[in-house]
């Protein structure tokens, strides 16, 4: 029985669960006051996150996941890229 949960537990789910963890941490640090929205970490976490949770929803063909996570994603790079200009 463990074994096949162990199965379960393919490399896009994993990645999924990545990508949770980071959007989590992302938002409670920034909730704490520990993280800037305008600092790259923040973005960055949040871009790592929608990648993983792409990853997770291309596996199993969850388009609105897809667009979503893209979209946040992208968001994500254009702000690190943005306040690196500055």
């Amino acid at each position: 029985m463990f074994s096949k949960g162990l199965h379960f537990m393919n490399y896009f789910t994993i990645m999924g669960w990545l990508g949770v963890v980071l959007f989590v941490v992302a938002y409670l640090l920034l909730s704490l006051e520990k993280l800037n929205a305008k600092k790259a970490t923040y973005h960055w976490l949040n871009f790592l996150g929608a990648l993983c949770l792409v990853l997770n929803a291309v596996s199993i063909k969850d388009n609105p996941t897809i667009v979503v996570n893209v979209i946040w994603g992208l968001i994500a790079i254009f702000t690190v890229f943005k306040n690196y200009k500055k």
